[in-house]
């Protein structure tokens, strides 16, 4: 009698304790109460939100006749590309960056750089870095959080500025007529889920060796061979990138210019001079982090001996004053932001009060930067070229605009233009030439990077 007593007790407190939390009639009702669906307002809400568009109920009438792309600074800039279905929008952005002085040098109505050319070797360098830390971490379990992130994401399309001159200054630049796109580079989805299962496969075989104690020269004999396979199947997808090529530039006026013998690399010097990208600087605003530090994120590179990514993290209005000042000098600068919040696509403008969201639901939402970016409501998505901005009478920015690379269709022309609030709230990261950088934050350049985690979710790679 006491056993049964006893398990009956048990089971009732099992049950009591797997109850806790649980909704009860009692809150459910009261729950239910506190929608008024009788309410005239609430039915008629009921009805526009179940029949339309979101975004088309919340948006702020009363902000679209304040808006205008007229901006008293802007950098020389002509053509929009597309990066189409691909995540490149960081490549696209460093080259749109670049292209101007290509233009203005050899006055011609445009230029572009070759896309598919890097895109090629970011990848192929990105599978190196990833069996390479295979090797580093084959002694570690599945569950270790490096072995999981390896396996997780072995590559990707994503990255950010220093992930384009690390290809730079390995692999040159070309013109986008010597390596044109292909379906696989304006559709990277099919041949990045190829490379993926391939590489997984080899961080499995490259773990099983060293477990069984294989020799060095063994693992990088066979890593090589592996490295091969990824070669072929971007060859296949992407076309080979060329070692030399010839070209000639036709100007506005259609004047041919000297047919001439190049490699990347030499192209690349041709065009740009002697260019040394370590003088422009990663500037981000982190309000979840200490403000005047610098910080690199770890294995935030595709090149095994490249550059990882490393900012300096300062308040928003002191990345705007050197923005402005390199905008004024016409030089256009890498930036990224939370692109897709309060994004009116249909005429290309961003601003924080584009949707009312609140009125139309009739509740706060409250969060700051920092706790969305904590709670991962907001980050990083998406790179663009910085190049325009309006400012007042006392030269205090208004708004600003960004050369996309959706296609000449999207936004307004191509472009997309955001006032300076909505810059405070979804701006991240700007990367800025040192000359237009007051001495006093130069000289915070020289501190020691604090090293952060790979899998930081806020320093996903812009895509």
């Amino acid at each position: 009698m006491r056993k049964i007593l006893t398990l009956t007790l048990i089971v009732f407190t099992l049950a009591s304790f797997a109850q806790k939390g649980s909704i009860t009639s009692d809150q459910l009702n009261q729950i239910r109460k506190s929608y008024d669906k009788n309410d005239a307002a609430t039915k008629a809400l009921t009805n526009a939100l179940t029949n339309n568009d979101v975004k088309k109920i919340a948006l702020n009438r009363e902000n679209l006749g304040e808006i205008n792309h007229d901006f008293k600074y802007k950098v020389k800039v002509k053509g929009i590309s597309d990066q189409k279905s691909s995540g490149r929008c960081w490549m696209f952005t460093s080259m749109n960056v670049l292209r101007p002085m290509v233009i203005d040098k050899y006055q011609l109505s445009s230029f572009e750089f070759s896309q598919n050319y890097l895109y090629f070797w970011d990848i192929f360098e990105k599978s190196n870095l990833n069996l390479e830390a295979q090797i580093k971490y084959s002694a570690k379990p599945f569950d270790d959080k490096y072995v999981e992130w390896l396996f997780k994401s072995p590559v990707g399309d994503g990255g950010v500025w220093n992930s384009f001159t690390n290809l730079a200054d390995k692999y040159g630049v070309v013109p986008k007529t010597v390596m044109p796109e292909t379906y696989s580079s304006d559709n990277t989805r099919g041949m990045i889920k190829i490379i993926k299962r391939k590489l997984r496969e080899d961080g499995l075989e490259i773990r099983e060796m060293l477990a069984k104690k294989a020799k060095t020269d063994k693992v990088e004999a066979r890593k090589i061979e592996m490295l091969g396979e990824i070669y072929r199947i971007l060859s296949m997808n992407l076309g080979e990138p060329p070692t030399e090529f010839s070209y000639r530039f036709t100007d506005k006026d259609e004047k041919l210019g000297e047919l001439k013998t190049y490699t990347p690399k030499s192209f690349m010097t041709e065009v740009l001079g002697d260019i040394d990208f370590t003088d422009q600087v990663m500037l981000m605003n982190d309000p979840t982090r200490e403000y005047y530090k610098m910080f690199e994120i770890e294995y935030d590179r595709n090149v095994m001996e490249g550059r990882n990514w490393i900012y300096l993290n300062l308040p928003s209005d002191e990345i705007k004053k050197f923005a402005i000042e390199s905008i004024k000098n016409n030089k256009a600068m890498y930036a990224s932001c939370d692109v897709g919040k309060q994004l009116n696509s249909d005429i290309g403008f961003n601003d924080i009060d584009n949707y009312d969201f609140e009125s139309l639901y009739g509740m706060k939402f409250n969060m700051n930067k920092a706790q969305r970016i904590k709670t991962f409501e907001s980050g990083s998505s998406h790179g663009m070229a910085l190049m325009a901005v309006d400012v007042d009478e006392n030269e205090k920015a208004l708004k600003w605009q960004f050369e996309n690379s959706w296609g000449a269709k999207s936004g307004h022309n191509g472009y997309l233009t955001f006032t300076d609030n909505w810059f405070n709230e979804y701006m991240f990261r700007v990367v800025v030439r040192k000359e237009f950088i007051d001495e006093n934050t130069l000289k915070l350049l020289d501190q020691k990077p604090i090293m952060l985690p790979p899998w930081d979710p806020m320093f996903k790679a812009d895509e």
